[in-house]
Order: C-alpha cells, then structure tokens, then sequence
C-alpha cells in the first residue's frame, strides 16, 4: 500500500479536519426562485452530497448589484442569511463541512436584474462579445458595463465583509472568495477586461489590489484559514483569457501565499475550454509559488485526482459535473462502482427538483 495521501484519505488546515480530499465544487444550480432564498430542496440537495469532505456551495451574490443569474442565492439580506442555516445544519448532521461561495458577477450581468435597471458594473467598460445572457425579461446581448468609480470600490469590498459575517451567523465553516470565471474579481485581476489608470490598474500590483482587499476584510469575520480563493488562469468563460495571464496570476497566488489561507482554488483543468494564450498553468507551477493547500478543479476524474495527490501538487480535488447525477460520487469511489452518466445540460439549471435531488443513490444488482 503507497503511504502517498490518497483521495478518501483525511486532510487538516488550521482547525478543521476534512474525512477526505474530496470537494463539491461550487455549482450554480438556479433552484433559489425569485427571492434568492435557500429552501429545504437546497438542503436536500447539500445533505445528499455530505460524504464529500468539504462542500462549496453554489455561488452567492453579496449584493442586488451583483446579481447575475436567475433564481441563484444571495447572501445580503437577513431572510436570505435565516434559509441558509438549514442548509448548513444538513451538512453539519452528516458529518461534513461547508464553505459558502462570495460572488459578484460585476459584467456578467444585465440591468433587467435590478430594480432600478442601473447597468452592471466592471474594472472597466468593456462588454463581454459575442454572447447572450438568461434575464428575467427573457434573452439579451450583454451590456456594456460601468466602470467602477475609484471611490466606489471600497463598498464593494464592504459588501464582502457583510456577506462573510452573514455566512458566520448562518453556520458556514468558511467561505471562498470566487476570484475566477470572469466574474468581478477576476475583471479586475485581468488586463483583458482592466485598463483602468487609477491604483486599481495598470501593474500587477494594482490590479491584485482589489482581490487583496476583498481577502483583508473578510479575514477580519474568518480566521484566515477558514478562507479559500478560487482562480481561473486558463479558462475562456465570460470571455476571458489576457495574454499576460502567466504573470498576472503567479503575482496573485505569490501575494495570497502570505496571508496562511485556508486553500487556493485552482481551475487546473481545461474541460470547459482554454483561451490557447500559451501553456496551460498547472498545479505544479501553483505549487512553486503556494506552499499552503492546494485545490485542483476541472475534468479530474478519480484516477487524475489520486495522481495529483500522490505527486504532491494537490491537497484537495473538487469534482463538479460527476457530482451532480452522482449524489454518492465519495461511495462510488471508495467501492469501485460505476459512475451515472452525466447529467444533460437541459437540467444543471432548470428551477425544479428534476435533474437536482432525484438522481439516485447506486443499486448493487
């Protein structure tokens, strides 16, 4: 028997210890209805999942601005931060631990979202090309988005600190701050979508700023380890890829490697597309730069994930699609059953129990 860690293994960082190295990644699944309200459907959903070590639960906006996506989560108002203990407390009785995902779509937006119909929000005015977004009010191209105001950046940083403490006071064991998927973050973090001339553009420096300070007030509602980061180097969604995405994100994870975080999150593989600026950043090159836990994410399957394991380069493996018609993917690793096929795309985000909490447990014949 290899003495390598090994996937069902367990995993510590800082207080918590994980029964494995596998993770339910965060997946939007659009079951929250109009009012971004959890409900015990969700709950259904977290529980029968709770074998994995550490759930991140799907993405959850920090505020009405940052709304993005029909019938998702938020976690900005009181009601919303009460439907959420049911959640965790399901998690919680199966043994498990769960991370609540920060998330602020910033472009990937649409004014049909909000009430007063302002525009989305960006590092800069830049419009994600050639798509269309899902609104209430039926399908749209994407709008071209404000540019942030210099002195407006500070409350959306607040925004992130409220959300952390409602993610305390709803029984969260922490949360990851979605930095990845071209998403606000991320539209900062990137010179693609960032050409702002102000302390928030231009370097290196100035454009991890805002990441960094998202970080520094969340860590003042968790401990620093009870934090993760999610990055996306290599992907393509919401229209990303910046030539200098090497720099940029070895810079990003060099600065988040001094904060004792409790993980980065990396979007290693390359199963939802690649922008071809160049090689594909690996854990490897995350490794060389983070030396606290490492999160691999994207395509893995149970013999990739052992691999990367075994190397060293990752600590955890979160698995997102096989999760989702295989509610026992942690069982059917451990026993060597097969997996469901993958669920059809028609259901990931459709806004009933059909293709969510109905795919069964595996039947030995």
């Amino acid at each position: 028997m290899s003495s390598s860690p090994q996937l069902l293994s367990p995993f510590t960082f800082g207080d918590l210890t994980l029964k494995n190295r596998v993770v339910l990644a965060p997946l939007t699944r659009a079951r929250a209805g109009v009012e971004r309200l959890p409900n015990a459907l969700m709950a259904e959903y977290y529980a029968q999942r709770s074998s994995a070590g550490l759930l991140i639960s799907e993405a959850a906006v920090v505020s009405e601005q940052g709304i993005g996506w029909q019938n998702s989560p938020g976690i900005y108002n009181d009601a919303q931060t009460e439907a959420w203990k049911q959640v965790t407390q399901a998690v919680h009785d199966r043994d498990s631990k769960i991370f609540l995902q920060l998330w602020h779509c910033g472009r990937a937006s649409h004014s049909s979202f909000r009430a007063d119909e302002s525009l989305p929000v960006s590092a800069s005015a830049i419009a994600i090309s050639n798509d269309h977004i899902h609104t209430p009010t039926g399908k749209h191209p994407y709008e071209t988005p404000r540019a942030l105001e210099t002195d407006e950046v500070a409350a959306v940083v607040e925004d992130y600190r409220r959300a952390a403490e409602r993610a305390k006071a709803a029984g969260f064991d922490g949360v990851e701050i979605h930095a990845a998927n071209g998403y606000l973050i991320d539209q900062f973090l990137q010179s693609k979508t960032n050409q702002r001339t102000d302390r928030y553009g231009g370097s290196l420096e100035n454009r991890y700023r805002f990441l960094g300070e998202i970080v520094a007030a969340v860590i003042t509602v968790f401990p620093s380890d009870r934090v993760g980061v999610r990055l996306a180097p290599n992907g393509i969604y919401n229209d990303m890829g910046s030539p200098d995405y090497r720099e940029t994100f070895t810079y990003a994870a060099q600065q988040l490697n001094a904060l004792n975080l409790g993980y980065l999150h990396v979007m290693d593989g390359l199963a939802i597309g690649f922008h071809n600026l160049g090689e594909p950043m690996t854990l490897n090159e995350f490794r060389s730069v983070f030396s606290g836990p490492l999160m691999g994410n994207c395509g893995y399957t149970q013999e990739t994930a052992e691999a990367a394991i075994a190397s060293g380069n990752a600590d955890l493996i979160a698995f997102g699609r096989p999760f989702i018609s295989n509610p026992d993917l942690v069982e059917r690793f451990a026993h060597d059953w097969p997996l469901a096929p993958e669920a059809p795309l028609e259901v990931w985000y459709a806004f009933d129990e059909k293709g969510y909490a109905d795919f069964p447990a595996y039947q030995a014949s």
